[in-house]
């Protein structure tokens, strides 16, 4: 959905691409990345989630898009770090009118999570990662996180980690089948939970998140 400045994804992942170039510009980077098929249905100035990380289509070529990554963005995100060959995921925005199957994104990465255990079972792949410090207030156990552009449901919190389950359908589709420990990605919290723990912050709540506490802030 692109309404002005408003712009919201879902989190479903529409293709993977591949990173042919990065190039270091005065103000940060330049990413070209091999999108396929969609560069075609990329106009100039279209927004598309990479990996999580809402950029802007600068330049298309055959089947692939170029993206002005700021400083501030390299900063607080993965993207410094990849290099051509790299994966990443693609997800363009929102229609009006078009399906909401994960849950709003917005592409405004909230930090950094390591991966501290990988799992596996015929039927899932368990993973569990570290987030920054000053995302654990909004990680709730059955909440909404979106992780290197990919919607998922806390499995599980655990001190200052939490873990998420990935289906078969997630780790062929995205890049978060070849996660490893001590691999970095990308962080989005659930907006209503920033929004609500934020408000309760400003209202001088210091006991924590409880139905009352709700009730009277009028979330519930």
């Amino acid at each position: 959905m692109s309404l002005g400045n408003l712009v919201m994804f879902t989190g479903i992942i529409e293709r993977t691409g591949i990173i042919r170039e990065t190039r270091s510009t005065s103000g940060g980077q330049k990413l070209c990345i091999e999108v396929g098929p969609m560069a075609t249905e990329l106009p100039l100035g279209a927004s598309v989630a990479i990996s999580g990380v809402c950029l802007t289509v600068c330049h298309t070529s055959h089947d692939c898009a170029e993206f002005d990554v700021i400083k501030e963005t390299l900063s607080c995100t993965t993207l410094e770090s990849k290099r051509a060959n790299d994966k990443v995921n693609l997800e363009r925005s929102l229609r009006v009118g078009d399906r909401l199957d994960g849950h709003f994104v917005q592409g405004h990465v909230d930090g950094v999570a390591e991966v501290t255990s990988v799992t596996s079972s015929d039927q899932e792949r368990s993973v569990w990662l570290r987030p920054d410090k000053s995302l654990t207030a909004y990680i709730i156990p059955k909440g909404s996180v979106t992780i290197d552009g990919v919607s998922l449901t806390i499995a599980a919190v655990e001190r200052d980690t939490f873990s998420v389950a990935l289906i078969p359908t997630t780790l062929t589709l995205t890049t978060l089948g070849s996660l490893k420990i001590g691999d970095k990605v990308n962080i989005e919290t659930d907006i209503v939970a920033r929004t609500i723990v934020h408000h309760l912050h400003r209202a001088g709540d210091a006991k924590g998140i409880t139905l009352d506490s709700l009730r009277g802030a009028g979330f519930v």
